[in-house]
């Protein structure tokens, strides 16, 4: 005769803090933010009566989608005020490895994503990640938001038309895209034009994040003539003070970028597979921290 003993709420708590984590930094943007809605979340579990709940995970992610909706509310005004662009916050090689950790950061969570959802209102934004990233039927969203079905099928509908209208979709197999990365960072080291023109896509756009402590080009810079002077320019001026490093940014294969042994930015790089489409710089310094951590 076998008996269970029912897991400690500290015990759920931490199996369903990789879920938990992955809706709220898809919301924010940060991790310090997200990781700061997840305490607000573990305390108000602490304190929960677990008896009378029907779902632990029911319950935590709603907390955690009404809190991390809150909290964006609050951060939209500084946001707006931002100086230059605002991109998220890198994860680069999460500090949670385990195999549950991992395939909650599979599904989509790359930075070119999170930059397009932050055209979303939060609760629009909240709706379309329950359902587009982590599946949840729309009955159920329904019950997190307080809202009736109807209206949250609505506001996906709404949003994913938004995110297909502003971010092509491109299915390329990690490999390829790491041996283009190999490719363009060779060629951006060593400074031949040539070879850096030759995997930049005609409209290929890069967008800095420098939050006014490093310069950063406003609006950022769309052309594959732009944006090989650019990285022609920093071969010239900066020679062997220049490296790349292939590394695993927000799921996919990106770059980062150091001068003197420094790093100095965070580059996430979207490709077709034959060529560069997108670059997202993030150098604010601030957004650099856990990295070089």
């Amino acid at each position: 005769m076998t008996s269970s003993t029912a897991p400690t709420p500290s015990a759920t708590f931490q199996a369903l803090r990789p879920r938990l984590f992955g809706i709220a930094y898809r919301m924010l943007g940060v991790r310090a933010d997200a990781e700061d809605v997840l305490q607000d979340a573990w305390l108000r579990w602490r304190d929960a009566d677990h008896g009378a709940l029907q779902s632990a995970e029911a319950w935590l992610v709603t907390v955690v989608t009404r809190l991390a909706i809150d909290r964006l509310r609050a951060l939209r005004a500084e946001r707006e005020a931002y100086v230059g662009n605002w991109l998220p916050e890198p994860l680069v090689e999460a500090d949670e490895r385990t195999p549950e950790s991992l395939a909650e950061l599979a599904s989509d969570v790359s930075v070119a994503f999170l930059h397009v959802l932050e055209r979303l209102a939060p609760e629009e934004r909240a709706a379309f990640l329950l359902r587009q990233v982590f599946d949840y039927d729309y009955d159920e969203i329904a019950g997190m938001l307080g809202k009736r079905g109807t209206a949250v099928r609505q506001m996906v509908h709404r949003a994913a038309e938004r995110v297909r209208q502003e971010r092509p979709r491109f299915e390329v197999p990690p490999e390829i895209h790491r041996d283009l990365l190999q490719k363009f960072m060779l060629a951006a080291r060593s400074g031949e034009r040539a070879a850096i023109r030759a995997l930049l896509a005609d409209d290929v756009l890069t967008i800095g994040d420098g939050g006014g402590k490093v310069p950063s080009v406003a609006g950022g810079l769309r052309g594959g003539e732009r944006v090989t002077n650019l990285y022609w320019a920093h071969a010239l001026r900066l020679g062997s003070r220049l490296q790349y490093r292939i590394a695993t940014i927000n799921g996919e294969p990106g770059l980062l970028r150091f001068i003197d042994g420094r790093l100095e930015s965070a580059n996430a790089v979207v490709t077709d597979g034959s060529r560069i489409v997108a670059i997202y710089a993030v150098r604010n310094p601030d957004k650099l921290e856990n990295v070089r951590a």
